[in-house]
C-alpha cells in the first residue's frame, strides 16, 4: 500500500541523514506507551517486523528538536506481540514515562539506494519525485516532492509555477504508481484540486449540462 512507501528522510527530521549511497526508509511509529516497563506499541510501516525488529536492531529516529531523544539513535532489546498488537522494548527505556517520551516518534533504516524496497507497493521518494500526475486521464501536474508526516504521507503536486497541492499518499485518493510509465493516477475527493477547470470539448466551451 502507498502508505507504506519507504523515502528519502526530509532534511531535520532523521538527524545526520542517510551515508553515501545509501537512502532511509521509514520502518514504524511508536504508538502509545504499552505497561510499566518501558514497551511501545508500534505502528509498523514493513511486512518483515521480525526481521526489522530483531533485538540490536537500530534506527534513527525522527522526532521534534526539543524532544530528549533528539539526535540519538534507538536500538531494539526485544519485540514481541501482544494481544495481536506488535510492542517492543528498547535499550535505555527502562520505564512508561521513558516510553511516553518516545511516542509519535517515527523509526528509519538506511538501505542501499541500488536495493529495491522488500514491501509491495512500496516506493523510494526518487522514484515517485518527477512523476506526471494523472486525472480523468489528463495530466495535471507532477510530483514535486514527498512529505513524511506522522499520519500519513503526502504528495506534493506542482500544477504550475505557483501553486501545489498536497495529496494524501493513501490507496483510496492515489490508487495506481507506474513507475516505469512515469505516472500516478489520482482519483481526488471535491475540492482538492478545486481551481482545476471543468473539461472542455474541442471547440473549447465547456460540456453541455442537461
Amino acid at each position: 500500500m502507498p502508505e507504506n512507501a519507504p523515502g528519502t528522510a526530509p532534511s531535520g527530521r532523521a538527524p545526520g541523514g542517510p551515508a553515501a549511497g545509501k537512502t532511509q526508509l521509514r520502518v514504524g511509529r511508536l504508538v502509545k506507551a504499552h505497561g510499566l516497563k518501558g514497551a511501545l506499541k508500534l505502528e509498523l510501516y514493513t511486512d518483515d517486523p521480525e526481521g526489522r525488529f530483531a533485538p540490536g536492531a537500530t534506527f534513527t529516529l525522527q522526532v521534534p528538536e526539543s524532544s530528549p531523544w533528539h539526535g540519538k539513535p534507538l536500538t531494539v532489546r526485544e519485540f514481541r506481540w501482544m494481544n495481536s498488537h506488535p510492542v517492543a522494548f528498547f535499550e535505555g527505556v527502562e520505564d512508561r514515562s521513558q516510553a511516553e517520551e518516545l511516542v509519535r516518534a517515527i523509526l528509519w533504516i538506511d538501505q542501499d539506494t541500488a536495493e529495491a524496497p522488500d514491501e509491495d507497493d512500496a516506493w523510494y521518494d526518487h522514484q515517485l519525485v518527477g512523476l506526471d500526475v494523472i486525472r480523468d486521464g489528463a495530466v495535471i501536474g507532477r510530483v514535486a516532492r514527498v512529505e513524511h508526516m506522522p499520519a500519513q504521507d503526502l504528495l506534493i503536486v506542482r500544477m504550475d509555477a505557483e501553486r501545489e497541492v498536497l495529496v494524501p499518499f493513501v490507496k483510496a485518493i492515489v490508487p495506481e504508481v507506474d513507475i516505469a510509465a512515469g505516472r500516478v493516477t489520482v482519483t481526488p475527493p471535491a475540492g482538492l484540486f478545486e481551481d482545476i477547470p471543468e473539461e472542455t470539448d474541442a471547440a473549447g466551451s465547456a460540456p453541455a449540462q442537461d
